[in-house]
């Protein structure tokens, strides 16, 4: 593997351009999901590695920021047209050390891409503007200007797509950045600072700094007078420690937190098209993903109906590691994520919930858990209240719109939805009063990079894509003029 395994360098530290050790000798082990075994052993960076990165990215800012919008594009779209040129290697990658199914790997990498893609083409659009004061003794001229050092910190659920959805806006903008990937899939994250150098990305402008010490590296990199932005994907427990850090110095933070989706089907909506959504929505990654859906709240005629198909359909995947590219379902993360689930879907059963597929951690080696659907729920059972991650479906029943909408928004949530319904109008009324971010009307599959992803209340703050995901990394300035 080119990007990372083949090379003992690509396993350490990048800074400044150059591949380094940690400045204390520190490493971490990295593990196959699918077996436990040990795959890599990465440089786990110190609070001066943070210190240093940060530096770096600071030393890197001015020229960066000076460099034409339109060759800050063609390096972006280099990186995209690389990152297709070893999409294999990359899905590998993903494959051996975040557990996913193959497919799941290769759709992950295209869809990681095209933040490049995108944002090589918004380099160009950081468009300002010019009025005349309401009095008419002045103009005013707004220009936006890129924030600075930003520090950007990545989940482990997908290793690609998360760091190029805050890497390739902050580089359009102008922005240098250091990226913190989740300690267990770092190997994703040194692959493409591989790829950003052969693009051609200056030295210091992208910085990449594995760490198994996620706090002690946060909180070095937010303290440096240098750092402008954070932008952080992962739970809501991280996020509130690390907005409370940021606000020591005034960081400006984008937040993609923790979700709860629902997944609201109407007695008139078309079962066989709600049943593939929901198979999108709930098993894309295996069920580890943000936006999965997470509670499925079905009108009363059809509950039952739906509930039988949706286990007839999430039955039939076939589970195994992602290294048989048959396997449709991989392992979870980790046996802690598996221990979670498990008490889960045992402590719902015990309430007297049925799981009419699934429900038996398996015995052997990996972290696997079995696709899984939950009936017999009550709209006070504790599995609708947490984030499952995981291939686990709870179903219950609703009897009117207004009880459906109730029960979408009894969370403190609010980051996607789904609604399946053959009316319009109640489709727009509903996504509507859902209190989310996205919402997808009959459909499961809602991510986009020309989209603004992201999430309200405990959700998150701020937007990843889209025209809205370059603007949070620039900065307005007003000037005024008289001429």
């Amino acid at each position: 593997m080119l990007l990372a395994l083949s090379n003992p360098d690509h396993l350490n530290l990048y800074i400044g351009g150059a591949w380094r050790a940690s400045s204390d000798g520190l490493r971490f082990d990295v593990t196959d999901p699918s077996t436990g075994e040990v795959i890599a052993s990465v440089a786990s960076g110190s609070q001066d590695d943070a210190r240093d990165a940060v530096a770096a990215a600071s030393h890197a800012a001015g020229a960066w920021a000076a460099t034409p919008p339109r060759v800050r594009a063609e390096i972006l779209r280099r990186a995209f047209e690389l990152m297709l040129e070893h999409r294999e290697e990359l899905a590998d990658l993903i494959v051996l050390e975040s557990g996913k199914a193959w497919s799941d790997a290769v759709g992950e990498v295209n869809y990681a891409a095209e933040f490049f893609r995108w944002f090589s083409e918004e380099a160009v659009r950081a468009t300002g503007h010019v009025q005349t004061a309401p009095n008419g003794d002045k103009r005013i001229l707004t220009v936006l200007q890129p924030i600075g050092v930003s520090i950007l910190i990545t989940p482990w659920n997908f290793p690609a797509a998360m760091a190029t959805r805050k890497m390739a806006p902050a580089l359009a903008a102008g922005c240098t950045v250091v990226l913190k990937p989740a300690s267990d899939t770092p190997l994703t994250a040194l692959a493409l600072a591989v790829l950003m150098q052969m693009a051609g990305v200056p030295d210091g402008v992208v910085n990449v700094l594995p760490s198994r010490r996620s706090g002690e590296v946060a909180e070095a990199m937010l303290a440096e007078p240098a750092t402008r932005k954070l932008s952080f994907t992962g739970s809501t427990e991280v996020g509130r420690t690390l907005l409370e850090l940021a606000a020591r110095n005034v960081v400006s933070c984008s937040m993609e937190l923790g979700g709860n989706a629902p997944f609201v089907v109407f007695a008139d909506a078309d079962l066989d098209a709600a049943v593939e959504g929901a198979m999108v929505a709930k098993m894309r990654n295996g069920g580890e993903s943000c936006i999965a859906a997470n509670r499925f709240i079905v009108e009363a005629g059809v509950a039952e109906e739906f509930a039988t198909r949706l286990a007839t359909a999430m039955g039939a995947l076939k589970v195994g590691p992602g290294s048989d590219r048959s396997s449709e379902v991989g392992p979870l993360i980790n046996t802690r994520a598996v221990d979670d689930i498990a008490a889960l879907v045992d402590s719902s059963v015990a309430a007297g919930a049925t799981a009419l597929v699934g429900g038996v951690r398996p015995e052997g080696p990996g972290a696997y858990y079995p696709p899984t659907v939950l009936t017999g729920l009550t709209e006070d059972s504790p599995i609708l209240d947490v984030e499952i991650f995981g291939p686990v479906a709870p179903v219950v029943a609703f009897s009117t719109e207004t009880e459906a909408m109730s029960l979408a928004n009894a969370t403190p949530f609010g980051l996607a939805a789904y609604v399946y319904t053959s009316d319009l109008a109640r489709a727009l009324r509903v996504a509507e009063g859902i209190d989310a971010g996205m919402v997808g009307v009959n459909r499961g599959f809602i991510s986009d990079p020309a989209a603004p992803f992201g999430g309200v209340k405990q959700s998150g703050l701020g937007r990843e894509g889209g025209h809205d995901g370059l603007l949070e990394y620039l900065e307005s300035k007003y000037i005024a003029v008289t001429w």
